[in-house]
């Protein structure tokens, strides 16, 4: 049976990305996303597929569990957490896979109230500079809103109620701050 297409040995075709002109045999298809695409590129533009626009084509088992784990025996447990603050006592952090730090004041407890049983070898190291405040100066003729601060006296008040002309150390329209 004949062949419906010439063999193309001879033909001269176009790239359909650069558009410069090659040999037909010379161009190839491209393929993107696994699929033929029908756009022929010559050698300099031609690419493989890129495999991250595979993502989700194919199943992925990738579970994240561990079938029978079993417990962690590198520590004594004493106390409540199994650690302390002494070395050599036992569950003193010296090794294995527990040594943890909580940070300066963890949330739902800090050293203070959770009976030594919390190892804290984190220490913040710094100096706190000034911080300056500009609160203007109370006046007598001004309207003051709840949330509002003045200066008075040498001291500073914050209204508890809207106001105007009571003096900061009112203490019905006005708290020390």
């Amino acid at each position: 049976m004949p062949n419906n297409f010439a063999s193309g040995k001879f033909a001269i075709a176009e790239c359909d990305r650069c558009g410069f002109r090659y040999k037909l045999t010379e161009l190839k298809n491209l393929v993107i996303k696994t699929k033929n695409v029908s756009i022929k590129v010559c050698p300099t533009c031609w690419e493989p597929d890129q495999p991250q626009l595979s993502l989700g084509l194919y199943p992925v088992n990738d579970p994240q569990a561990i079938r029978e784990p079993r417990p962690d025996t590198s520590y004594n447990s004493s106390g409540t957490s199994g650690l302390q603050l002494t070395p050599g006592d036992t569950g003193y952090p010296e090794g294995g896979s527990r040594i943890f730090q909580w940070g300066w004041y963890p949330v739902g407890g800090a050293a203070a109230n959770d009976g030594g049983l919390t190892p804290n070898y984190l220490t913040s190291v710094g100096v706190v500079g000034t911080v300056m405040i500009n609160v203007a100066a109370w006046s007598a003729t001004t309207s003051y809103a709840q949330d509002d601060s003045v200066s008075y006296s040498s001291g500073f008040y914050l209204a508890i109620k809207a106001s105007t002309n009571h003096v900061p150390t009112d203490i019905t329209y006005w708290v020390a701050n």
